[in-house]
């Protein structure tokens, strides 16, 4: 029986399993009962694995024979988000059960699929060379759980490393797997200006907070477009400005919060100068001091797929019949701590269309309208296991 006869074969469970996650969504740190969820999977399978601190699980699948041992990653947690039970255009199939809570990232596809792909993989074990770890990763939306999996990683042999996202703006049906930057890295922006408080009517007897946090927001916008290379973008956009309680009182706090984007390394480490250099140059300027938030710092790096692994992935995708759901795609501005196992390991992340006008999926992500097209799931599936079996020599 061939690979995509096992895979149509386990459709019925991926798409269940898929309901199951998005109907109970944890979110980042809390994701207890999804554990359990994998683990009762997991058990039934026969499948042995580690817990590790937090919520997080590895999983291991060993070959018959040694090999390339990889690392299939998937995320487990769901964002802080009130789901509509609508889509773009229709009622959902399925809809989150608890409230203020939803998948609306896609985590309850990536789970439902690497159980899928592990199903068939225990099926095929006979074929395979070198081991599979199936990592669950805790708290990717707040990078709570990085660290944890970096950490417990490190006591199994590793040569490469995978994983698969879904993507809104690829059509379902298709799947991207190529070279280069996939996903940005992120420059985290956290920035406390410390003045003297005083009454709106004396300005010159306070030390404003405010008028240097409006002059590092415009002249950072500024600095970005000269000092930059044009040709390698960066993104800038500030979500925080928060100073004051009450309008005839001068704070002596602010707060200014965003991200910069990029895929260069080299420009978004120039970029995080640039905004320390703009704000403490602004900040002397109107006797004010600096002080910075924990997260200002470059955190996810940009993810880079591998050339040498993703031309086997994408010949082992022909080899399997499914060279046609290969599709281009645009980079994708948002980031994924996945970033750190590609510092490590070479591999790759795919892209995986979820996108469908006629059902009305296609809705950003971190959006309460954002839903998938769940026929897409086994095509998922099916690239997994052309992770794996890539480099079965």
């Amino acid at each position: 029986m061939d690979i995509r006869t096992l895979v149509e074969q386990q459709r019925d469970y991926i798409i269940s399993m898929r309901r199951e996650f998005h109907r109970h969504p944890e979110v980042s740190g809390k994701e207890l009962h999804t554990r359990e969820v994998l683990i009762r999977e997991l058990e039934a399978m026969g499948v042995p694995y580690e817990k590790l601190p937090g919520t997080g699980l590895i999983a291991t699948i060993e070959g018959a024979q040694p090999g390339i041992n990889r690392v299939l990653r998937s995320d487990i947690d769901a964002l802080p988000v009130q789901e509509d039970e609508n889509n773009l255009k229709q009622k959902k199939a399925c809809i989150s059960e608890v409230a203020g809570a939803c998948h609306a990232c896609g985590h309850d596809a990536h789970m439902a699929m690497l159980l899928g792909t592990m199903k068939v993989l225990l099926q095929l074990k006979d074929q395979l060379k070198g081991n599979v770890y199936c990592c669950f990763e805790e708290g990717e939306e707040t990078n709570c759980g990085i660290d944890t999996m970096m950490e417990a990683l490190k006591k199994y042999k590793v040569d490469e490393c995978f994983a698969l996202h879904v993507y809104n703006a690829l059509d379902a049906g298709k799947v991207n797997v190529v070279a280069g930057p996939r996903m940005a890295g992120t420059i985290g922006i956290g920035i406390y200006l410390h003045g003297k408080a005083g009454h709106g009517s004396r300005p010159d007897q306070a030390i404003s907070t405010i008028i240097p946090a409006a002059h590092i927001i415009t002249q950072l916008n500024s600095a970005f477009m000269n000092q930059l290379n044009v040709e390698e973008t960066v993104t800038l956009g500030f979500g925080m400005l928060q100073a004051g309680t009450a309008t005839n009182v001068i704070p002596d706090e602010a707060y200014i919060g965003g991200t910069a984007r990029f895929f260069n390394a080299e420009e978004g480490e120039k970029a995080l100068k640039i905004i320390d250099k703009v704000t403490e140059a602004t900040a002397a300027t109107f006797n004010c001091t600096v002080s910075y938030q924990g997260r200002h710092n470059i955190s996810p790096k940009a993810v880079i797929n591998d050339p040498q692994v993703v031309g086997r992935v994408q010949a082992e995708m022909e080899k399997l019949g499914a060279g046609d759901k290969l599709a281009d795609c645009d980079r994708w501005f948002a980031s994924e701590c996945y970033s750190a196992y590609l510092d490590r390991y070479p591999g790759a992340l795919g892209m995986l269309g979820i996108r469908n006008a006629e059902l009305g999926s296609g809705a950003a992500h971190h959006n309460g309208k954002f839903d998938i097209d769940e026929s897409a799931l086994p095509l998922g599936t099916l690239t997994e296991l052309a992770f794996v079996f890539s480099h079965n020599d």
